[in-house]
This record gives C-alpha cells, structure tokens and sequence, in this order.
C-alpha cells in the first residue's frame, strides 16, 4: 500500500481520472508513438512522464523564442505505485513538494552526470507527501529486446481510442489486431511498471513531469515523431553507449539526412483506422525509404494532404531560423513532433467514396471527430491546424548550463542539418505532387 493514499489533492484539470478523490489516476498516454520513456496522461491537457533532473532544468531554462516549438513545462507531480490483490497495478500521481533531507540525483545510469543541482519546490500545492529518491525509468536497449521474456504486469486501462491502430509490420503488411491504443505506448507502459514493480520493495514514489498535451487540439491526431540531428549520444554518455549511439547513426538516414523516423500514426480515412509504425522501421529506411514514410504520413488512405505541406513547411522553417540564433545549445537524442489532424474539412465527402457506407452523409457509427461539423466545400481555403514542437531534452547542453564541462560553439548544425533534409523533402514531395 502506497504511503500517500491518505492525501488529499488539491483542483487539477477537469477530466482528470480520481483514485478515491485522494489523487489523479494516471493512465496511458494512447498517441505515444515513440521513445522509450512511458507518456502518461494525467488530463485532458496534460501528460507526465518520469523525471530526469537534466530535462526539467532545461524546461525551466528554455529561451523564450524557443517556447513556442516545446510543449508547456506545468511542474512536477509524485507518482505512486499501486498494486491491487487481483494483481492489476496502477499509478496514481499526488502534489509533489520537495524534501530536502532526500534530494538526490535520480539517475544513477554510468551516463548520467552526477553533480548538485538547485534545490526548489516547483508544485505550489502542499502536503506532507514524503519523498525518496529519484530515478527515471528508461528502457536500455536490451531491456526492450528482452520484454517479452518478462511477465508482463496486469494493466487495467480506462481509457480508449473510439479509432482502432494497427501496426504495419516489417513486411508492410497489415497486423491482424486492431486496438485501441498505439500499440507502442503500451508497450512502453508494460515495461515501465515492470520496472517500477522490480523496485516495489525498495520505493513506492517516483518523481514526473506535468507537460502539456500537445495533441489535444486535434480531433484524430496524426503523429509523426523523428529523432533529429547527426548525434544521438549526450556529453556525459560513456564510451560504450556513445559507441551504440554512432553506430545506430551509421546505419540509419541520421547520418544522410539528420532525421529517422522513430514512430507514427495516421488515420486512415478509407478504413477509419490509425496505421502505425515504430522505430525499428525508421531505423533501417534508406533515403528513399525515409521519403516514402514521409509520404505515407502524409496520405489519409484515399489521397495525399497537399493542403498541408505549406503549414508544415512555414513552421519547420521559422523552427530552423530560432535554432540558428541559439549559440552553444545541443539537443542531443531530443526529437521532433509533427501534427495535423487526420479529420479535414474534407471528411465528409471522404465518407460517402468508403464503399461500404454508401450514405450521402456522414453516419452516426463514425468517431465523432468525423460527425460534427465537417465540412466546408472541399476548395474551402482554411489552412488546416499543424503543428511542430521539439520534445526530449534529457541530454540537451548549452554553455553556463549545469556548469557542464563541455562547452559548444555556434548552433547545433546536426539539428539544422536535419530540418534542412526535411524541408528540402518536403518541397521536392509539394513540387512533384502539385
């Protein structure tokens, strides 16, 4: 039993799921579609993740200009293990206020830096919530190569998807399941409760991040999350995970292009179904491959959203031109989003082509995202909502931070590089498909 049942939370968002009034049960974040860190949601608005002192700093230090591509940094919440006698388990997050009699470093991983950082309550709710010492859990390579070896814990999941996923996989085939959920997220959550349960004994709390939700704006969220920049391995990495880091560069377009693909979702409007796909695809895409996933993400099942590619290009290059000016930041392993939204004004005459519909409106058993409102004329002019934001910056530098030994010149060109090859794409993909 967890030590913080007995207290009482303060107002947090509405939506937010309640264990007992005493907390906010935290599930799932269903649109995860890649990196290796469990995404939780916490609201409608917001998500959490498990803390890694470097990437909250470097939250709190953000230079204005740069907010607007980063989602919103909402403070830090203690998260608490739970497990039920049926064997379910749950984690339910409480106010955080910090202890000072316990504050450590939380990530005792060999690359991890380990020095003192500044110690101050970032919640402004209060309680006596004790504190113990924190540590992220991230999944190392041969933690995910091994997960199915590892009994999974029982997940009781509250919320769905009202659209299926399914995952394309390595043969582009379509998997013969279809859940409600991308089957990534839930896959990083099974390995995330394995290993909070392995430390159950030992620790009941954990420290995470509140972020904003950046697809709550988006009815059907089509995702695309790439990892960017030449360099993945951080200053502080040692000699054999930098070693890893480089190899996997070598062999991927990270190296020629300065982006992989590391997870997507799109929803398909012919099938009404999320297509997903996962890291390992993005790492062995070739050039080519790297331009045909591109525009795979960018098609909805019956034809390619060239509505987009002006919105999308007009925000990768104002990124590129605030990460010019940002002199001595690196943001190594960090990634980038790109989000639209797969219900267009366009949806409805979509429907009607789906051939086993053939209904001249849209019917009631769709999501609702397709239901309401949908439908401008297909020439309305209204620029669709995109957006981009950069996420990840658990080994992110910039000269003065965290007195790092290692100082860079000039901006992170690996980074540019790679928005450049996107852009560049993109405009070559608009130019053939005018």
């Amino acid at each position: 039993m967890c030590v913080c049942q007995t207290m009482e939370v303060g107002k947090y968002g509405k939506n937010a799921t309640r264990s007992g009034d005493r907390g906010v049960l935290l599930e799932p974040f269903i649109h995860q579609v890649g990196g290796h860190s469990s995404m939780m949601r916490y609201d409608d608005h917001t998500v959490c993740k498990p803390l890694i002192t470097r990437e909250q700093r470097f939250y709190e230090s953000l230079p204005p200009e740069m907010k607007e591509f980063t989602p919103e940094y909402k403070g830090v919440v203690s998260v608490c293990f739970e497990g039920d006698s049926d064997g379910y388990i749950n984690l339910v997050a409480y106010p955080y206020v910090e202890n000072e009699a316990v504050e450590q470093d939380d990530m005792p991983e060999r690359d991890q830096p380990r020095r003192k950082h500044s110690r101050r309550s970032l919640h402004r709710s209060s309680s006596g919530t004790e504190h113990k010492e924190e540590k992220p859990g991230l999944a190392s390579d041969s933690t995910e190569s091994s997960i199915q070896e590892t009994k999974s814990p029982r997940v009781d999941l509250h919320i769905h998807s009202d659209v299926p996923f399914q995952m394309l996989d390595g043969n582009s085939g379509l998997s013969s399941e279809k859940i409600s959920y991308n089957p990534w997220s839930l896959r990083c959550h099974k390995q995330q409760l394995s290993r909070m349960r392995s430390e159950s004994k030992d620790r009941k709390l954990y420290k995470f991040l509140l972020l904003e939700n950046v697809v709550h704006h988006f009815k059907l969220p089509c995702v695309l999350d790439l990892k960017m920049g030449t360099r993945q391995h951080g200053d502080d990495a040692s000699e054999e995970k930098a070693a890893r880091q480089m190899k996997k560069c070598e062999q991927s377009t990270s190296a020629t292009l300065g982006v992989r693909v590391c997870g997507m979702q799109v929803y398909q409007l012919d099938t009404g179904h999320y297509l997903c796909r996962n890291k390992y695809y993005g790492r062995g895409l070739s050039i080519e491959g790297f331009r045909n996933a591109l525009y795979q993400y960018l098609h909805n099942g019956i034809e390619l959203r060239k509505d987009l590619f002006e919105p999308v290009l007009a925000k990768l290059r104002s990124l590129k031109a605030v990460l010019e000016r940002q002199a001595s930041y690196r943001f190594y392993s960090s990634s980038l989003l790109i989000i639209y939204d797969g219900k267009d004004s366009r949806a409805g005459m979509f429907v009607e082509r789906r051939p086993e519909m053939r209904l001249k409106r849209v019917d009631s058993s769709l999501p609702e995202g397709l239901q309401d409102g949908g439908s401008t004329e297909p020439g309305s002019s209204a620029q669709p909502k995109v957006d981009v934001r950069m996420i990840d910056f658990a080994h992110s530098t910039f000269k003065g931070f965290r007195d790092d030994p290692t100082v860079h010149d000039g901006p992170d060109m690996g980074y540019v590089f790679g928005l450049e090859s996107l852009i560049n794409i993109m405009e070559q993909m608009r130019e053939e498909n005018q």
